[in-house]
């Protein structure tokens, strides 16, 4: 699971120093039991474990010198105990040291493809969702992303906010299905609205341009799979001066605004079509204006958010949850959001979750040595 703008979280299952020495800690357990105790009782045949446990954490080498070891001290028991059947177990440890440096082999190879395969879902992950600033002048801004897949770095979800002469513009939308042709959607979407945010000077016409650039992308896919691959998507706009948010909701979940300690969904008071849909239902966009004044704070999510669920099936009490918070900067409401949904879902995430945190300040933009940069 990750932050991105600024990287939230990705869950690492790392090793710790106790788990890297539990080869040697049986080693030492078996070759103490097997001295201390009647060799009737013969534990000296677990030796061969110990390389074999090594293999799933330790480098080849490391792995034959335990191995090594584990030989020489069932050598050496066979002289303490000449009836112990000593050939019969170091012929076992051989055949399981040799076993075990081919299987550490093979699982550092394959470590090694994840490593490469990890570093190009970063560098893709950067090209659909680049680090942004905290802050456009009066607005304060904190993004979150976490993939339902722990291992992946991006997904169907996305984002991206602009400062044009317009004002700044926001994006936040999801794309159905999931996969390589979800993430290409996403990238899609991410990368038109780069250019039509600065180009365009009304926001219908800023989804229009979403909607043929989603149109020409799922046209390399066959036509039975264009209805599994539309995408909802929440275009908003920010005038300098604040005062107000103009919002264009293309089947998207509607944003939340907190104010004074009340929360509002900004519901569209018609619908758009979603991406990739127009040709279908029409292509007629409606754009609600609502009042944002300093203190309030917007926020933006994908469906994910809403319907994480916990271990009972129970969904995300995403309004309750927003109402209990106490105003403030985004970065502590994102947070906040980011520990109480792994928290709910048990780190069982069903969906990716995408989600923006906007707050309109009264303080103009520091100067440009004091500004927050990316982390």
């Amino acid at each position: 699971m990750i932050k991105t703008g600024r990287l939230r979280l990705r869950r690492r299952h790392g090793r710790g120093p106790l788990t890297l020495l539990s080869p040697v800690i049986l080693t030492v357990v078996i070759a103490g039991l097997a001295y201390a105790t009647p060799p009737e009782l013969a534990f000296s045949r677990l030796l061969p474990a110990a390389p074999a446990l090594a293999a799933a954490m330790w480098p080849v080498l490391p792995t034959v010198l335990l191995g090594t070891v584990c030989l020489l001290l069932m050598i050496g028991l066979g002289i303490v105990f000449p009836d112990l059947g000593t050939w019969w177990t170091a012929a076992g440890v051989v055949a399981v040291t040799v076993a075990a440096a081919y299987g550490s082999h093979v699982r550092l190879r394959r470590e090694q493809t994840l490593f490469q395969v990890r570093l190009v879902a970063d560098t893709a992950q950067q090209v659909v969702l680049s680090p942004m600033p905290r802050r456009f002048g009066c607005i304060e801004i904190e993004a979150l992303y976490l993939a339902a897949a722990a291992e992946a770095s991006i997904g169907g979800d996305f984002y991206e906010v602009v400062d044009t002469e317009y004002g700044v513009r926001l994006l936040i939308g999801d794309v159905r299905g999931k996969g390589l042709p979800a993430v290409g959607t996403a990238a899609a979407m991410v990368n038109c609205f780069r250019e039509a945010a600065y180009d365009e000077a009304d926001l219908v016409d800023v989804a229009r341009r979403l909607e043929a650039s989603s149109t020409r992308y799922n046209a390399a896919f066959p036509p039975e799979g264009l209805m599994e691959r539309f995408a909802t998507a929440l275009l908003a706009e920010i005038p300098h001066g604040g005062g107000s948010i103009g919002i264009l909701n293309c089947g998207h979940p509607p944003p939340l605004l907190l104010n004074h300690g009340e929360v509002r969904a900004l519901e569209p008071t018609a619908p758009s079509p979603l991406l990739n849909l127009a040709e279908l239902i029409g292509d007629h966009y409606s754009i609600d204006s609502f009042d944002f004044a300093p203190g309030d704070l917007l926020f933006l999510y994908t469906d994910g958010v809403a319907e994480a669920r916990d271990l009972d099936g129970e969904f995300f009490p995403l309004a309750a949850w927003l109402h209990r918070q106490t105003p403030g900067r985004p970065g502590e409401l994102i947070n906040a959001l980011h520990h109480d949904l792994l928290h709910h879902s048990r780190e069982r995430l069903d969906d990716d979750i995408a989600a923006l945190a906007v707050r309109l300040c009264a303080s103009p933009e520091p100067p440009d040595g004091q500004r927050d940069q990316p982390a």
